[in-house]
């Protein structure tokens, strides 16, 4: 009996109207990237777990996709040790492989390895699937394509401004209405302070950054159950809950921080982003948000986080600053900052809104109906000036009947269909069919060049 075909739960197929989708947010998104000065590498899908583990926090390794090592992976495992079930353990022993989380820290492993060939600031993009162990469910999948901007080597916040704005390019250019949701680390490092618990910086953030998911309440049931004491979980809620204009938000912080320098700090980067953001305002909206922290372990500064306002899903573009990830590989004391785009996710929303450009989604431009093998041999002739000319050109491989070739056209949305017959050929031109109006007209190959440009 025949298997029935099926594919990994959070994997999805792509159909060529699909791709054509897909192609026009990674061509948008790159065109930016290069508009911004950004350069593209690529790194393996595969990484070595070393490379990974310890990178995500503590969730973020259970969701590593290992890979078991080639050949025979049990050798070296003995009979005690697989009874044991110590799944960890032997992850560890099976698996010196795993598929890539993100692209940040495969980034930054690229940046040490390669610092002899790279200049600073560098600044790369790269477009690529990740892979997370994940429950699948609507807006989130286990294999997923990110589209990453990152600069290294630079401690200029100016660096966040342009971030911003790039951003705001991408998502003006798609039609998209979005928030931009910004916060800084360091000011949730100096909370952390403030309340006394500065040890559970790491347990808070986590818990602060599920607010939207899971509500107020969980998030305190969680702080409690992390050991952070109620006197502290009390002193959180106004500041989790803050209200105002970023201004103000900003000026209740100064006090609340008085006596945290690393907060003052965050407060003051904060500032900055805000005061060079008033000579090129964005055309979105930005919101200081003390609720986003972000739960990955490396950002050290200014957060971002994007959520479509039109559209019921989840963040559709994060990131932020991370002065110590080289560091993990040998390489201290370079700072960087990055952003990562959510193609997956921005797929869904520009579906949901019927975004895409219609010229986005064409392929084919004209089919030359196929009425013989004289009439091919000239067909074959007027497609190879066609595509010369930069025109999608099809011929149908076969003289079948003309239903079943216009049915061809039509199922995939080919707005011409040309027709070479015994009169065509006499006088040297293309009947052209519009497949839309049904009106036709007759026109030399060169005509009909510059008719569909």
């Amino acid at each position: 009996m025949a298997t029935k075909p099926a594919i990994p739960k959070g994997t999805r197929d792509f159909s060529p109207e699909e791709m054509a989708k897909r192609n026009y947010i990674f061509d948008t998104i790159s065109e930016v990237f290069h508009l911004f000065g950004f350069q593209q590498i690529e790194t393996p899908a595969m990484e070595n777990l070393s490379t990974l583990m310890g990178k995500y926090g503590e969730e973020g390794d259970k969701l590593l996709f290992k890979v078991l090592n080639s050949g025979d992976f049990l050798s070296g495992v003995t009979d005690e040790e697989l009874s044991a079930r110590n799944t960890n353990k032997l992850a560890s022993m099976l698996c010196e492989k795993g598929l890539r989380y993100d692209l940040t820290v495969p980034f930054a492993r690229f940046v040490v390895m390669h610092r002899n060939e790279i200049g600073f600031p560098f600044k790369r993009y790269q477009i690529q699937p990740v892979w997370r162990a994940d429950r699948p469910q609507k807006g989130r999948y286990r294999e997923f394509y990110q589209c990453d901007a990152d600069v290294v080597g630079s401690d200029s916040l100016l660096n966040e401004v342009e971030l911003l704005q790039l951003m705001d390019e991408v998502y003006s250019r798609f039609g998209i209405r979005v928030a931009i949701k910004l916060n800084n680390r360091k000011i949730l490092s100096g909370i952390a302070e403030v309340i006394g618990e500065p040890e559970k910086i790491v347990d808070i953030t986590v818990a602060i950054d599920k607010l939207d998911k899971i509500g107020l309440e969980k998030v305190n049931e969680e702080l409690r159950e992390k050991g952070i004491s109620e006197k502290a979980v009390a002193m959180l809620q106004p500041i989790i809950l803050l209200e105002g204009s970023n201004r103000e938000k900003l000026a209740t912080l100064k006090n609340v921080l008085v006596d945290s320098d690393t907060g003052l700090k965050g407060v003051s980067e904060l500032e900055y982003i805000l005061d060079h953001l008033e000579s090129s305002p964005l055309r979105s909206a930005l919101e200081i948000d003390l609720t986003l922290a972000r739960g990955l372990n490396y950002y050290t500064g200014a957060i971002v986080e994007v959520k479509a306002l039109d559209v019921q899903i989840g963040s559709i573009t994060g990131g932020g600053r991370y002065d110590n990830l080289t560091g993990v590989f040998g390489m201290p004391g370079v700072s960087g900052v990055g952003i990562s785009f959510g193609a997956d996710r921005i797929f869904d929303v520009l579906n949901q809104l019927d975004l895409y450009p219609k010229d986005s989604l064409s392929a084919t431009q004209i089919m030359f109906v196929n009425f013989g093998e004289k009439e091919q041999s000239i067909c074959m002739e007027h497609a190879f000036r066609l595509r010369r000319c930069g025109i999608r050109t099809e011929i149908y491989p076969e003289a079948a009947k003309m239903k079943k070739q216009m049915g061809y056209a039509d199922s995939k949305k080919i707005p011409y269909v040309a027709l070479v017959g015994e009169n065509e050929i006499a006088a040297g031109k293309i009947t052209v069919k519009n497949m839309t109006t049904g009106e036709q007209q007759m026109l030399t190959v060169s005509e009909l060049a510059d008719f569909l440009k």
